[in-house]
């Protein structure tokens, strides 16, 4: 089976034999505060500032999952109040978890087919944070950099931060312009799911040690005390660590991966109007996401198309929320051949 699932997605094929080596090397079984794995866990995160062009003082974190940091941020850093910006089931998720813990976090909805216009919306100069999905799973949408450029400029005293779930390790991020970037792994990484990532700016973390806040299991202090050592504060995702390093290993630098994967976008957005029946859930190219392509049609075609492509060996990623009948989405992820595109290309045209 051939799958563009948007996540959990492909693994890479050579994650079986990390898999076989993790065993052999019984990776599996080590203390995550043995020097084994403080060796592996340093691999790891000097190859993410590698890989990814991430600045040397900028600190990255492990977590359980990208939505562990919804509420790491939220009990943390935020002092006063957030601002979150969304269109998408994710978004939303991630302003919902922060209300609960900082009741006067406001969201703003916008349209998933326009760009964010900061100039519609009240903000404060007081706001702590502003929210970002950088690339919304459920619609297919990204934020342009320009959009952060404007509220960085308006807005001088506010953490700058966001999801890059299904974006990170696919595209170039540039993260000097951001203070706060999570995601996971399952997506463009090519990995199993189960582990998340946390990346920090020193203005987030000073943020962090201002407001204080000790005594939870992932309380943000304690992990930030003991990653100066590769550990956690918790028992972490051993096994996935050591996949992530070997995984980055192999990796080209994100900027080599970053013109691949917008090249396929570009080809993929401009396939998809010629399907009879079918159109692009997200017309506009200022907001179209580069790694998750939204297809729209009735729920007929929909469930027709689905059945189909599984009779063919292939799987298409399913429709989110409301959009979880009349749209399917493919992932078009680092760890899809070219091969594997031309097939689902094939199979579309044929259908």
């Amino acid at each position: 089976m051939i799958t563009f699932n948007v996540g959990p997605s492909k693994v890479y094929p050579e994650v079986r034999q990390y898999l076989l080596d993790a065993f052999d090397n019984q990776v599996l079984s080590i203390s995550h505060r043995s020097k084994e794995f403080d060796v592996f866990s340093e691999k790891t995160l000097n190859l993410m500032h590698e890989k990814l062009n991430i600045p040397a003082d900028y600190t990255i974190l492990y977590t359980g999952s990208a939505t562990e940091s919804w509420e790491i941020i939220a009990q943390d850093i935020v002092q006063n109040h957030a601002i979150h910006f969304f269109n998408g089931e994710f978004g939303k998720k991630w302003f919902d978890y922060a209300k609960y813990i900082i009741p006067n976090t406001i969201g703003y909805v916008y349209d998933e087919n326009k760009t964010i216009n900061l100039n519609e919306y009240v903000i404060s100069q007081d706001v702590d944070l502003l929210g970002f999905t950088l690339n919304e799973t459920s619609t297919g949408t990204q934020v342009k950099s320009a959009i952060i450029d404007e509220a960085k400029s308006k807005f001088p005293n506010a953490l700058i931060a966001i999801d890059t779930t299904s974006c990170i390790g696919g595209i170039t991020i540039d993260f000097q312009k951001y203070d706060i970037i999570y995601g996971s792994v399952q997506k463009c990484f090519g990995l199993p799911a189960g582990l998340g990532l946390l990346i920090l700016s020193p203005k987030a973390i000073k943020k962090a040690e201002q407001k204080n806040v000790k005594g939870r299991y992932n309380s943000l202090l304690s992990m930030l005390d003991q990653i100066k050592k590769f550990q956690t504060n918790y028992t972490p995702n051993v096994l996935n660590i050591y996949l992530l390093s070997r995984v980055l290993e192999k990796m080209d630098n994100i900027s080599i991966i970053d013109a691949k994967i917008k090249k396929r976008a570009i080809d993929w957005y401009e396939f998809i109007p010629t399907l009879k029946g079918f159109h692009l859930h997200i017309s506009n190219s200022e907001v179209q996401s580069d790694t998750i392509i939204t297809v729209g049609s009735t729920e007929e075609n929909i469930a027709k198309i689905k059945k189909e492509a599984k009779l063919a060996g292939i799987e298409l990623g399913s429709g989110y929320g409301s959009l979880k009948n009349t749209t399917f989405r493919i992932a078009n992820f680092p760890s899809i051949t070219d091969v594997e595109i031309e097939t689902l290309k094939t199979f579309l045209k044929k259908i």
